[in-house]
């Protein structure tokens, strides 16, 4: 296990091009079980869970060919519709090849998913839609078994927006029969961006990127060249690092229509931000704004930018209150902080944070993806240096996070634990 050391005191400079989105290249990998003929994916980010959902898929028979930035998948022969628990134990998202098995070979059976421990996140909405359509399904032994014969079209009201739930029904509808309504759809434009490559293989989708998403089932998805859309996660959190160290950065490849809500509060915040084409440039002269902000699905603030504004906050002027509307336990890493020396009180599902002129370095122990990255900017801005633990959980979210980091002019570098 590798901690990451961290000197802080240094304002980030320079430029760095933004990843492939995680969240959705899982699902566009997902969704190549659907097709018979061979897919291509690229702009396809370098991260473990991108490596499990790979090996997830060969395990099932596809054939999976990486190559730079990307992988040509072949799925014309689905040996078994079959995702074992040691493959999906460590990632939520291989729920997604629920939906598309079921709908390519009429059956599945996938272990129940693990991923971030942040909460329940259950996946009854995902079962209820495809009983909806007409499929059988069970919970046996930790594994979900799901059969149909060929799922059938119907309306669906989510009483919860889930992203991962509209994904996995907006797939399995691809090829039922007739008509396929999702109500109180998940707007995100990941969900979208799946959608997009949908349509490039054959789908018949219209409302994506509203609450109302139509699928109109055909009987065949065929190949595509198709690339992810950049992070807009990752590339709020450079910026949210560069507003807390006083820095200046500009990140090319950025999804800047994705970033409304994030950009709006890092300006509340007192940084000055342009975007011209795909690049955008933030500039904070001094100490940032405490901004208060609220969770909420998309288009409002996203729950994955809540640590890291949680961390630029600790070193702002003022008081803010962080509320996460989203998931419990999202604020496991206020403990941490406060290691720091942060001033955070929780109060229900409220972060109440009083910002400090300064922090010091320390060692902390990452606990999901995102509260790592939260530790990584807080070590930013702290005086000497902090190990943050357990930097694995970077590894699933973030590509090349250290080698970036240093492009901007940080010293991070990654460290191996000693035995005991």
């Amino acid at each position: 296990m590798q901690k990451l050391s961290i000197h802080g005191g240094i304002a980030l400079s320079g430029e760095i091009r933004v990843s492939g989105a995680k969240n959705a290249a899982l699902p566009i990998l997902a969704a190549t079980l659907l097709a018979d003929a061979p897919v291509r994916v690229t702009n396809l980010p370098r991260l473990n869970d991108v490596e499990t959902m790979l090996a997830l898929l060969e395990r099932m028979g596809v054939r999976v060919s990486r190559e730079a930035g990307g992988a040509s998948l072949d799925a014309g022969r689905i040996a078994e519709p079959f995702a074992p628990y040691e493959l999906v134990k460590t990632m939520r998202a291989s729920i997604l090849a629920l939906g598309p098995l079921l709908a390519r070979c009429g059956e599945a059976r996938v272990s129940l998913p693990g991923g971030c421990a942040i909460g329940e996140r259950p996946v009854d909405l995902h079962l209820k839609g495809l009983e909806a359509m007409g499929a059988e399904v069970a919970i046996e032994a930790g594994y979900i078994r799901a059969r149909a014969s060929r799922l059938k079209g119907a309306r669906i009201f989510m009483d919860t927006v889930t992203v991962t739930g509209t994904e996995n029904l907006m797939m399995a509808a691809c090829l039922a029969q007739g008509e396929t309504v999702l109500e109180n759809a998940a707007r995100e434009p990941e969900v979208a961006d799946l959608a997009k490559c949908l349509i490039a293989m054959g789908a018949r989708i219209r409302g994506h990127g509203t609450d109302e998403i139509v699928v109109e089932g055909v009987e065949r998805l065929g190949g595509v060249d198709y690339a992810v859309m950049p992070d807009r996660i990752e590339a709020g959190t450079f910026l949210a690092a560069a507003a807390a160290t006083g820095g200046a950065i500009t990140i090319t490849h950025a999804p800047v229509d994705a970033l409304d809500a994030v950009l709006e509060k890092l300006r509340e915040a007192g940084a000055d931000i342009t975007a011209r084409g795909h690049a955008l440039t933030i500039r904070m002269a001094g100490r940032p704004r405490c901004v208060s902000v609220r969770t909420a699905p998309y288009p409002a603030f996203p729950t994955d930018m809540q640590a890291q504004f949680l961390a630029m906050n600790t070193i702002a002027a003022g008081t803010a209150l962080v509320t996460e509307t989203i998931f419990e336990n999202r604020f496991m890493h206020v403990q941490e902080l406060r290691r720091l020396g942060a001033r955070i009180d929780i109060e229900g599902n409220t972060a109440v944070v009083q910002g400090v002129e300064r922090l010091a370095g320390a060692t902390v122990m990452a606990t999901d993806l995102r509260a790592s990255a939260s530790l990584v900017i807080a070590g930013l801005v702290a005086e000497g240096e902090t190990l943050v633990d357990r930097i694995y959980h970077l590894d699933r979210g973030y590509e090349h996070l250290e080698e970036k980091l240093s492009r901007l002019g940080a010293r991070a570098t990654p460290e191996l634990k000693a035995p005991p």
